[in-house]
């Protein structure tokens, strides 16, 4: 069988040394500001949407990665031949995948699987990093589809924003919609479950939240092989740093990533949101 192909959305924000590695085909999100629409990390980078976003008097909305876009990435990886796997971002957080079925379709000669992350971010890139690197270590494309899909069971994101007003306009607050009203001096740890965002805990300082996270990673992965972790930021570069430090003496990982918020998530957590996702027994 051919070379498997791999798939994801803009949203994931793999480094982008590790997708030139692996050859993965990113499908941009798109970023919606007044009359103009940047295809995510190709018309807009990250520094410049959070440096327009401080000043901005209108705000940015997203939607998903489109259609035409996904079939524009699979025509020439179906006419190769290759077996296709796209791991895409929680279909309760974007219509992403459904784009990506609709794409699909087009091909029903194809063999193409779509695998929902249930998640975002760096969680996200790593179940697609994962089945990339069992691809690499030989894995048939029906062992490494399987692993994508047990992958989300491996995996977690913990953040924390600066405000919820970004959650809550677009409407992706889930769970911790509870907070909205009582969290004025509040710093909420937020998290991704069953691909949905969720009221981890509130603590009334960032120092303070900045300990209960990594807390938490290191209670989620303690006694865990092959622990990899990424630091996540929406233009708070020296605080993602730190963390990322500070949980790598912890719980000493395999692998440490830096990673920026995209345009589109950023959209939605605000500027100053930073986190820590990791992945374990991949």
């Amino acid at each position: 069988m051919s070379r498997i192909a791999f798939i994801t959305d803009s949203t994931a924000y793999i480094p982008k040394d590790l997708v030139e590695k692996y050859e993965i085909h990113v499908a941009p999100q798109i970023s919606i500001w007044g009359e103009e629409s940047y295809l995510d990390g190709i018309d807009i980078q990250p520094a410049e949407f959070y440096e327009r976003l401080a000043t901005a008097k209108v705000m940015p909305t997203t939607s998903q990665a489109t259609v035409a876009y996904f079939h524009k990435i699979f025509e020439p990886l179906v006419a190769e031949g290759r077996p296709i796997l796209a791991v895409l971002i929680s279909d309760l957080l974007s219509g992403t995948m459904q784009s990506a079925v609709q794409a699909k379709d087009m091909f029903p000669d194809a063999t193409i699987e779509l695998v929902n992350s249930e998640s975002a971010a760096m969680e996200l890139g790593f179940q697609v990093l994962a089945a990339a690197r069992a691809a690499e270590a030989g894995k048939s494309f029906d062992e490494v589809v399987a692993l994508a899909k047990d992958a989300k069971n491996h995996t977690g994101v913990y953040f924390v924003v600066d405000t919820l007003e970004f959650l809550h306009r677009g409407g992706r607050i889930g769970g911790a919609q509870r907070l909205i009203g009582t969290a004025l001096s509040m710093k909420p740890i937020l998290n991704v479950v069953e691909g949905r965002i969720e009221s981890f805990e509130s603590v009334r300082t960032k120092k303070k939240a900045f300990a209960r996270l990594l807390e938490v990673i290191e209670q989620k992965t303690a006694g865990k092989p092959n622990i990899r972790l990424a630091s996540l930021h929406a233009a708070a570069e020296e605080d993602a740093r730190y963390l990322l430090e500070e949980a790598s003496k912890r719980v000493d990982p395999v692998e440490a990533l830096m990673s920026e918020v995209s345009p589109a998530v950023g959209t939605h957590v605000g500027p100053g949101t930073v986190g820590l996702a990791f992945s374990t027994e991949l």
